[in-house]
């Protein structure tokens, strides 16, 4: 693949290299520090007049840090004359600060877009966003890939009663994620609705659908405190289901996450490796990840050769 070059931010520098492995390439050289005020410094090592440039950088850890980071290298990139820029961020920062749900305040997604776009990013390559109405805060294009083919897989490789069970929203914000996952296994579907009374707390839960003897798969686009997931499987548990799943895209597991999976009544928790998992799983067994660089991976070899990635909507490259 020639005049391509792909940079790995300090994020999470292993999907960044089953990326660039996956593809044939070797990761491009960048240095990252910080000053001793705590400035983020970027270097890029090589040239890349006229080239067109991936930078990998999830949205997770010290969030903050890893956008300013990432903006760096994009400009860094494009005033050394890159021919195109591609930001490609499995989990995308501020993504549930989508819209103005209270007075006064900010849509803070939309701030990112603007950010990523005057930074100098010629196009987006991302995974699961939590609205996907986000697509629309970008004068760019942006690719939205979605997890569900590899969730799907796992599904059919790793559970065997899975003809019989129902897949249950936590929320009524994504019954459209989970229908389209049922109407892809042929199976039932069920919908917690949950009140809250802040925004990182759950008040009540009520079940709507039919769980008793059958095996219940949640299904959501993240978890950060784990509050919904766990009051979820309760529930579904209280109802008759025989075991509870959950298979998230983004694993954000921050606060009491840990402790409260552990705790909770899960078979399994899976995520996807959008977010480093290593340290997590440690301490929680009930951790499993599924592995989506072979997704980006092509997606930006599609992208290159100006092919269409909507192959990547239905299906796992092999």
């Amino acid at each position: 693949m020639p005049n391509i070059r792909i940079f790995g931010g300090s994020s999470h520098r292993e999907l960044s290299q089953k990326i660039a492995a996956r593809l044939g390439l070797e990761l491009g050289k960048v240095v990252t520090q910080k000053f001793s005020n705590q400035e983020t410094c970027v270097e890029i090592g090589e040239n890349v007049r006229g080239e067109d440039v991936y930078i990998v950088q999830s949205g997770c850890g010290e969030i903050n840090d890893s956008l300013m980071e990432l903006l760096i290298m994009i400009n860094a990139c494009k005033i050394a004359s890159a021919s195109r820029v591609t930001a490609v961020i499995p989990c995308f920062p501020y993504a549930r600060q989508d819209k103005k749900d209270e007075s006064r305040t900010p849509i803070s997604a939309k701030l990112v877009a603007d950010m990523l776009s005057i930074a100098g990013a010629d196009r987006i390559i991302t995974m699961d966003l939590h609205a996907s109405q986000i697509q629309g805060f970008f004068d760019i294009p942006v690719d939205n890939l979605y997890a569900e083919p590899a969730v799907l897989k796992w599904i059919r490789e790793n559970i065997p009663e899975w003809r019989n069970c129902i897949v249950v929203s936590p929320d009524a914000g994504g019954a459209k994620r989970v229908t389209s996952v049922t109407d892809r296994l042929n199976v039932g579907f069920a919908l917690i609705h949950k009140g809250r009374k802040k925004a990182s707390e759950v008040d009540r839960v009520v079940l709507v659908g039919d769980v008793r003897e059958r095996v219940a798969i949640l299904v959501d686009d993240m978890a950060d405190t784990c509050g919904t997931i766990c009051h979820a499987a309760d529930k579904l548990l209280s109802a008759g289901a025989t075991k509870v799943y959950a298979i998230l895209t983004h694993g954000i597991f921050s606060g009491p996450a840990i402790p409260r999976i552990n705790s909770a009544c899960f078979e399994a928790v899976v995520v996807t490796n959008t977010i480093p998992q290593e340290d997590k799983m440690k301490h929680c067994s009930k951790i499993q990840v599924i592995d989506i660089s072979m997704i980006l991976a092509e997606a930006i070899r599609r992208t290159h050769n100006g092919e269409s990635v909507s192959y990547l909507f239905s299906h796992v490259p092999l």
